[in-house]
């Protein structure tokens, strides 16, 4: 050892050195390594129309007591390509395998987003759009009688940043709970019409890109009482993805925040078959 070294230093050195080795053994050990091939999936979670990243709190709390990492990102609504992208870039900012989860239009979103992203090992469609290439929410909700959509929304003009206006669509509030939550009490859909997020028009009738259903696993739990989206579509796209399937038969459109058991229980299957 160098006789410029001080004398504190000289004891300090050596145990330093036996820490970095007990470290670096450690990090390099079989059991380490084992422990990163059985960490838990990131799960994302992807609100659709009419709704925000709120509606995931009852499932996100699920989740996260059986261990699971949680992002609920804000979904922006406004176009299926730029809204693609974004919850991309989400993606794109996580370490390790995710489980991407879509709810309602949020099922076209995570559809297209998922392209690229090999740590997406899962895809789970909660009452949700799974398009093909070029369809739109438009028109697989139009495919099958028994929406209230088309007869319940009300349209606001809002200024492009380019020029030129956008047309959001509400549901009118009075409309509001027999169209998309009539399992829950009415005090709580009347907060939820009143703090609904709308979504443009242009985002709603947006084709879809080539989705990623036809690579990745996919999960969809149809809400069998939905009136937004008919349950025969969720149940067409599930067949069309060949999506394991589960229902429950007496669940409004927005069944995470009635049922939340039930869909943290199909998130959590999806999440389990991840290695």
């Amino acid at each position: 050892m160098s006789p410029h070294i001080r004398p504190g230093i000289r004891i300090l050195l050596p145990l330093a050195l036996a820490v970095l080795a007990v470290l670096v053994t450690a990090f390099s050990s079989p059991a380490t390594a084992a422990a990163r091939r059985t960490a838990k999936p990131t799960v994302v979670l992807v609100h659709g129309a009419f709704a925000d990243a709120s509606s995931w709190t009852k499932v996100v709390a699920r989740l996260q007591g059986a261990g699971y990492p949680v992002i609920a990102p804000a979904n922006p609504l406004r176009d299926l390509a730029g809204d693609s992208a974004y919850l991309s870039s989400v993606v794109s900012s996580i370490d390790g395998p995710v489980v991407l989860v879509g709810h309602s239009y949020g099922g076209a979103v995570i559809s297209n987003a998922a392209t690229g992203h090999p740590n997406v090992k899962a895809l789970v469609f909660v009452a949700a759009f799974a398009p093909e290439q070029a369809e739109s929410a438009l028109d697989l909700t139009g495919r099958f009688p028994g929406s209230r959509l088309p007869t319940s929304l009300v349209t606001r003009q809002y200024p492009l940043p380019g020029g030129g206006t956008g047309t959001d669509a509400y549901i009118d509030g009075e409309a509001f709970r027999a169209a998309f939550a009539a399992d829950l009490p009415a005090r709580d859909t009347a907060l939820m019409a009143a703090t609904q997020r709308p979504a443009s028009l242009a985002a709603l009738g947006s084709p879809s890109g080539p989705p990623a259903w036809q690579a990745i696993p996919s999960w969809y739990l149809v809400a069998g009482a939905d009136q937004a989206i008919p349950p025969a579509a969720q149940r067409f796209m599930a067949k069309r993805a060949g999506a394991h399937t589960s229902e429950v038969k007496d669940a409004s459109h927005v069944i995470m925040i009635s049922r939340p058991d039930a869909t943290a229980a199909v998130i959590t299957a999806a999440a389990r078959t991840v290695r």
